[in-house]
């Protein structure tokens, strides 16, 4: 019997080195992904956690999570039936796609017919049966949970609770041939759609695709691109592996474990993107062990539609320095093309 070549690159580890290659080659994705920031702090269950469990509690500093599982009405059985907690990678996916769509045709309502099958597509996900109904299922399991999203400071607050996705309309064919696409449409409510639009996190496409295998590595991305743009220039903050553990380490009854897990999925993440990230080890009793974060920049840069981003884009195109590699200047460009397309929709809408 032939032994098995243990140089031989995984699938995994292949679409990494894809990613981290295209990545160095073009500074800018060709798409971007979107995450609301509190859903980059807080996070849904890794695996199914069972039917009998139907609530979902997640705080990290100021934002917080709540999640109840709800009933759906059976069109086959005319009965309603209980319906599970969304869980996984698929739903993280699932919920950027549909944030990524609601952004880019500003707009609450999403048709997921096309877009859904393009998006699963385009991140590499297979387009077999099992897929397609694992898809359907964290679908249906997102439209029917009420959720509570929001944060709270000294001097403000936020909170949505209800549904994220406020109307849903499903027709899944059963022939073979149309297996794959599905017409559809997926409403936000509007709360939720409005507070996105301000509160959005730009995420590389590519990397979501390199890592969309792992739930924890695509939380520990979404929250890195998040927090460790908000660090001040010259500025390192800490956290323990305690706090580390409480926010990431959901069935991992022991630190040990969990620390080995993490470490494993923020190698993953670093690997596409270099985030100033370095793991520190604690000198009992007086230093506790964790990681110590600087500033990032975003992997890319978002224009956004509010006026605060807009204004922030805006600054950047007109800051023309000759003195500029040619990374920045290409950038810059990107930004100034964006800024004109935007332009020109407003224009047609006012027209």
């Amino acid at each position: 019997m032939k032994k098995k070549d243990r140089t031989e690159l995984t699938p995994i580890e292949k679409r990494v080195i894809s990613t981290v290659m295209d990545i160095r080659a073009d500074l800018q994705p060709d798409d971007i992904y979107y995450q609301h920031s509190v859903l980059c702090q807080t996070v849904l269950p890794y695996r199914d956690p069972g039917d009998d469990v139907k609530t979902w509690k997640r705080v990290n500093g100021n934002a917080f999570l709540g999640i109840q599982a709800t009933e759906a009405f059976n069109p086959v059985t005319k009965d309603f039936e209980p319906v599970g907690l969304p869980f996984g990678p698929k739903a993280r996916l699932i919920m950027m796609h549909l944030n990524s769509e609601a952004i880019r045709k500003q707009s609450p309502k999403i048709d997921v017919g096309d877009s859904m099958t393009a998006f699963i597509k385009r991140i590499g996900l297979g387009t077999d049966g099992r897929t397609i109904n694992a898809v359907k299922e964290q679908l249906k399991r997102l439209a029917n949970a009420q959720i509570t999203i929001g944060f709270s400071g000294e001097e403000r607050a936020y909170q949505h609770k209800g549904n994220i996705i406020s109307g849903i309309d499903l027709w899944f064919p059963k022939t073979e041939e149309q297996r794959v696409f599905w017409s559809s449409f997926v409403r936000l409510s509007d709360e939720y759609f409005n507070s996105l639009i301000d509160h959005a996190v730009p995420l590389d496409e590519r990397v979501i695709g390199a890592i969309k295998h792992s739930s924890m590595a695509l939380d520990i991305y979404a929250w890195l691109t998040q927090r460790t743009f908000r660090i001040q220039s010259g500025e390192v903050v800490f956290i323990t592996w305690n706090s580390l553990w409480e926010q990431f380490g959901q069935g991992y009854s022991e630190i040990r474990m969990f620390r080995r897990a993490f470490r494993d999925a923020l190698n993953l993440v670093k690997t596409c993107h270099n985030f100033n990230v370095r793991e520190v080890e604690g000198k009992a009793p007086t230093t506790a062990a964790g990681l110590e974060l600087e500033y990032s920049q975003q992997p890319i840069i978002s224009i956004g539609y509010s006026p605060q981003r807009l204004a922030q884009a805006k600054k950047i195109a007109a800051d023309i320095n000759p003195n500029d590699d040619k990374a920045t200047k290409k950038l810059k460009a990107r930004v100034r093309n964006q800024l004109k397309r935007s332009e020109e929709k407003a224009n047609k809408k006012s027209t």
